[in-house]
């Protein structure tokens, strides 16, 4: 993680903040790639997730509803990755504004986009993190797994697998459970030893 964030500094901004939301909330790529500006409230520090971007038939970009009902699902963003995305809200409007008419997307405003306003390509991130990795020396693992990291993470903060399973947007607790479960061991021990002392105490009595 923090080779990966000393990395990103250089890189440009739409990218760090791709990445920032696939570590610091869990969202999917596809999830990432249909956020759009109004699913943004930033007094909240909160995003919606209603739509993802997917490869259809024939490698045809699709934007579709969420894979699942718990997938569409409202999420409390870090401050600090917050302000990141706004800084990329205000360099968007600049390019916005420069593109005129190059400008060619009228229906959606994506938070992820190329230079005439459409959005990326579902396999564009992909692309772009395997160049990453291997431009900067840092381990690969596939994008899919910032996800699992941002869970894991979670999971050391001691944070309840509920709240972990609704930030993912898992159709249900147990989902996260059996794919998690082996990190949650370690968790769940802590958290007896955690409480030992309440019972050692009371057995010295």
């Amino acid at each position: 993680m923090e080779h990966i964030f000393k990395e990103m500094k250089s890189e440009p901004l739409h990218w760090q903040v791709f990445i920032s939301l696939a570590l610091a909330c869990g969202f999917r790529r596809g999830e990432n790639l249909g956020l759009e500006l109004d699913h943004i409230f930033w007094k909240e520090n909160q995003i919606k997730i209603d739509q993802s971007i997917v490869r259809g038939e024939g490698g045809k970009p699709v934007i579709k509803d969420p894979k699942s009902f718990a997938s569409e699902r409202i999420v409390t963003v870090p401050e600090s990755i917050m302000l990141l995305t706004k800084q990329l809200y205000m360099e968007l409007a600049k390019e916005r504004d420069l593109a005129k008419d190059r400008w060619v997307e009228e229906k959606h405003n994506w938070l992820f986009c190329n230079v005439d306003g459409t959005h990326y390509y579902p396999t564009t991130p992909t692309t772009w993190w395997r160049r990453f990795t291997t431009r900067k020396k840092i381990r690969y693992i596939r994008l899919h797994d910032l996800r699992h990291t941002s869970a894991t993470l979670l999971i050391n903060q001691g944070v309840h697998a509920k709240i972990i399973s609704e930030r993912l947007g898992h159709a249900d607790i147990r989902i996260t459970m059996d794919t998690y479960g082996k990190v949650l061991q370690p968790a769940d021990k802590a958290a007896a030893d955690k409480i030992d002392h309440i019972f050692a105490s009371r057995n010295t009595q």
